[in-house]
């Protein structure tokens, strides 16, 4: 469906003329039109289907349509986490370009001077407030703020917030809104917290189902079953050719993203590492540098896992396999945005092999096990049973178990033909097609 065939104000359709998006996806041809009829609404979509869109879209519509005071706050949306707030707020920077609409993002860190800004913006009644749950509860109980004209209560990624405890501030900040407002919830999963969540907070919702917590099947995924201290060599392998387009490698340590990024640097590579001990303007200038093409790869924790849209992103690397099949996919959804292909490789060491054996169940696949290359040496057995037992650095020798290797131990890669995984970077940069607008 094309944008221009919804109940959309020519203002907002000129503004997705301008940025060349004109067909819909199929979270926002379902979404748009029960959010402009004024319903509450649960919806569930993947990461990079276009949800954030789904909901800025009718948003802007209604606001435009309804002028009040310049002094209201007439939207609340909440975010997990800072990075995928001010994403959120960059979204509508660009779709209201034609539009007489202001925001302001308020969220948690940085200095007395950052809280000022934030309290006088919410004072002064932005139409639409973009917050982490925490930070806005600060400012509702020590700065005064008026949330008596909020008529749009939206939660992007719920079941992520939840995830991380944020459950009664998420009850908290709705007892603080008006009980006659919309309500609109997006989540990527559908736990029985996000249904008990839904009951509490929306009246008689419209419910959405779109492509729930599966890949992108623009993603071409594979593994490599190494030992820990083979990793690092595959790295180099698959760095040993120039990339033609960005790269993220995961990490579940903030100490092995640092390693990494030192090791990149010193092999030439334009590099730089985003996890929790950087301030809030640094974690900024890193992104802003890898979006912008100075920087080429960003090794990072989950930390941006989440709310990340950055549509050129050809490659993503686990190098430590994820502790749960959701973080796997939003890790791998920042690859193959925006119609593109992606790749996501995962390093599989034999403690972790417990751990992706559960994320093949859950995708309900065999992802497709790379070979070692023979400079490699072999690395163990794919026997996720056998090394069940076998939990974090334990130690064998004066050695953790990662570095003990089997030389009788092969990689057990079935029938398939083996393929070139590597040829990611050989690629031409993937054409976005028509740039639907995505989340």
């Amino acid at each position: 469906m094309r944008f221009d065939e919804l109940n959309l104000e020519d203002a907002v359709l000129q503004g997705l003329e301008a940025m060349n998006f004109r067909e819909t996806t199929p979270i926002q041809e379902l979404t748009i039109p029960v959010i402009l009829e004024g319903k509450d609404m649960i919806a569930c979509a993947q990461t990079g289907t276009g949800k954030t869109a789904a909901y800025i879209l009718p948003l802007l519509n209604m606001l435009y349509k309804t002028k009040t005071r310049d002094d209201l706050v007439r939207a609340v949306i909440i975010a997990p986490t800072r990075e995928l707030a001010q994403q959120i707020d960059m979204q509508f920077e660009g779709f209201s370009y034609f539009l007489p609409i202001s925001t302001i993002v308020v969220y948690g860190g940085g200095d007395g001077a950052l809280w000022d800004q934030q309290k006088r913006g919410l004072k002064m009644g932005a139409d639409i407030v973009i917050a982490t749950p925490g930070r806005l509860i600060s400012h509702m109980m020590h700065s005064d703020i008026d949330l008596s004209g909020v008529q749009y209560f939206i939660l992007d990624e719920a079941d992520r917030m939840l995830d991380m405890g944020f459950y009664d501030d998420i009850m908290q900040i709705g007892k603080g809104l008006p009980e006659k407002r919309q309500t609109i919830l997006f989540s990527a999963t559908m736990p029985p917290k996000i249904r008990q969540l839904a009951k509490n907070i929306l009246h008689n919702p419209a419910e959405l189902n779109v492509a729930i917590s599966k890949p992108n099947e623009a993603i071409l995924q594979s593994a490599y079953i190494c030992y820990e201290a083979q990793k690092m060599g595959i790295i180099k392998e698959l760095f040993s050719k120039p990339a033609s387009s960005k790269t993220i490698i995961f990490s579940s340590s903030k100490q092995k993203v640092k390693e990494l990024a030192f090791t990149l640097k010193r092999m030439k590579f334009s590099v730089a590492a985003m996890h929790s001990d950087l301030e809030q303007m640094q974690r900024e200038e890193v992104m802003l540098d890898f979006k912008n093409g100075k920087t080429d790869i960003l090794v990072a924790t989950d930390i941006v896992a989440r709310g990340i849209d950055i549509t050129d992103i050809g490659l993503v690397i686990n190098y430590d396999v994820p502790h749960d099949p959701e973080d796997y996919i939003h890790r791998i959804g920042r690859t193959a945005r925006a119609n593109a292909e992606g790749t996501a490789i995962t390093f599989v060491s034999e403690t972790e092999q417990g751990k992706f054996n559960r994320i093949e169940k859950f995708l309900e696949k065999d992802i497709y096990k790379v070979p070692l290359s023979p400079q490699l040496g072999e690395g163990p057995e794919y026997n996720p049973k056998a090394f069940s037992s076998f939990h974090g650095n334990r130690r064998n020798n004066g050695r953790t178990f990662q570095q003990t290797k089997n030389s009788g131990n092969k990689n057990n890669f079935g029938k398939k033909k083996s393929q070139n995984r590597n040829s990611h970077f050989n690629k031409k940069k993937n054409n976005p097609g028509d740039n639907e607008p995505k989340s």
